[in-house]
């Protein structure tokens, strides 16, 4: 073991870190591409082609928007920030009154609901043609419901977004699309 073998190590050690130094470089750079690519809707499923596809619902703006604010807030609608100055909402109540036992099984809740939406009537023909999946979904969710929760205002208030969260789930899955923006109560009782 001389002297001239100590020197080699080290310049394999500084092969490594340059090699290191670029590949991390690289790793920086491309992860900079991707998250512009990302924040255009390039690689986002169903990004700038969802609002031209002519078989996904679309935004409906009020008659008195201008169009080019329309146009800006559907940009923002693709992140999922809806303005609802610029368009139209829609609202059905679904049929029939929903009754369920609560977590613990002593309790039940009997509930309706109202839906809106701010898109065109696809999406409320597809809660119609699935009306019995989304039905469900809305019974297991209310039977995970805590009693002493619900009671309160701000239970109320995770339950409703609970509820739109199980009927877009719904949609997303049969249709690719859920559309369901706020889940109103047009009656609610629980015993």
């Amino acid at each position: 073991m001389s002297e001239t073998e100590q020197p080699k190590p080290k310049k394999k050690s500084k092969l490594k870190k340059l090699l290191l130094l670029s590949v991390g470089l690289l790793v920086i750079g491309g992860g900079g591409a991707g998250a512009v690519l990302y924040a255009s809707g390039g690689l986002l499923p169903g990004g700038h082609a969802a609002e031209e596809d002519p078989d996904m619902p679309h935004l409906v703006p009020r008659d008195d928007a201008n169009p080019a604010s329309v146009d800006a807030a559907r940009e923002r609608a693709r992140q999922g920030r809806v303005d609802p100055r610029l368009f139209q909402s829609t609202y059905v109540p679904l049929e029939g009154n929903f009754t369920s036992n609560l977590r613990g099984g002593d309790a039940f809740v009997q509930i309706g609901i109202g839906i809106s939406t701010y898109y065109d009537e696809r999406v409320l023909e597809n809660v119609q043609k699935h009306d019995m999946a989304i039905r469900s979904a809305i019974l297991m969710t209310l039977t995970e419901q805590d009693p002493a929760a619900i009671g309160t205002l701000r239970g109320k208030q995770a339950l409703k977004i609970a509820l739109r969260n199980a009927i877009n789930g719904v949609l997303t899955n049969r249709e690719g699309f859920g559309g369901i923006d706020e889940v109103y109560f047009t009656s609610f009782v629980t015993q």
